[in-house]
């Protein structure tokens, strides 16, 4: 097991494939700030590259996940010319949504309150568990700000309109626990287990067939397939790349020798 800290962020990469992400900044309820976001950059850059890594967890340390964007800046942003805060923010989104093009399972262990750009950092994750007694909400227009970090796609894609509908326009707040029965997190739990719940599960995602893994994600990215002839379509492709891999065979062993396969991702 290693461990790199750049203060605001640290990566544990675990010896079984999980690399665990924690936002480091508890004394600003781990809030998004240019430190972060360099740190965050680098992090998702080199893990893209290590292909011993199968599962990425994201948390936070504290008692927050995220407080969202660094809102010290926006008083003093009126003297901004609209072009440059576009690019300014696009820089931003685009960088922390980088979690979403990792080929690799990713997981929010949603330790704490997840607010606005930080609800929307566990959304681009494909599973989220909460800690029940979370508060997960995006008062962006309670700020007087239009939603960004893409959060009007990402709260329809993950729970469906009438729910990003009174979040985003009436600014409601859910619990963990309310986030889970409305579908915008898989599961919540006691605010103790949460990371160890994520790593349960990362544990079977990492367990899995590494190709087969990483085709399946691209299936189910963005929604998944417009219609099922597309779906068809990509399956006879992708399922025939499975099928002549070692993997598979090993797949077949293991279950005829009834134990754990030994995946390789060959």
């Amino acid at each position: 097991m290693s461990e790199e800290s750049s203060g605001v962020l640290l990566v544990e990469r675990r010896p079984d494939g999980i690399a665990v992400l924690t936002l480091n900044d508890p004394g600003r309820r781990n809030a998004m700030s240019d430190e972060m976001t360099a740190a965050w950059k680098t992090a998702i850059e080199d893990l893209r590259a290590d292909a011993r890594v199968r599962c990425v967890v994201v948390t936070g340390t504290g008692g927050a996940f995220s407080s969202g964007g660094d809102l010290s800046w926006l008083a003093d942003t009126n003297a901004v010319a609209v072009p440059a805060l576009r690019d300014r923010m696009l820089t931003f989104y685009r960088t922390w949504l980088t979690v979403r093009g990792l080929e690799v399972p990713t997981i929010a262990a949603i330790n704490g309150h997840a607010v606005g750009a930080g609800l929307c950092l566990a959304l681009a994750c494909d599973l989220r568990y909460a800690a029940s007694d979370a508060k997960l909400l995006a008062p962006f227009t309670a700020l007087g700000l239009h939603p960004g970090m893409a959060a009007t796609w990402l709260f329809p894609e993950v729970a469906g309109l009438p729910l990003a509908r009174e979040m985003l326009l009436a600014g409601r707040a859910l619990t963990g626990d309310e986030a889970a029965r409305h579908g915008l997190v898989n599961r919540a739990v006691p605010r103790e287990d949460v990371l160890a719940e994520a790593l349960t599960v990362a544990e079977r995602v990492a367990a899995q067939a590494p190709v087969a893994t990483r085709l399946t994600k691209v299936a189910l990215s963005n929604g998944g397939h417009p219609d099922m002839e597309s779906a068809l379509r990509w399956e006879s492709l992708a399922q025939p790349v499975t099928m002549s891999s070692a993997d598979m065979l090993e797949g077949l062993t293991a279950q005829r020798e009834k134990r754990s396969p030994r995946f390789t991702g060959e």
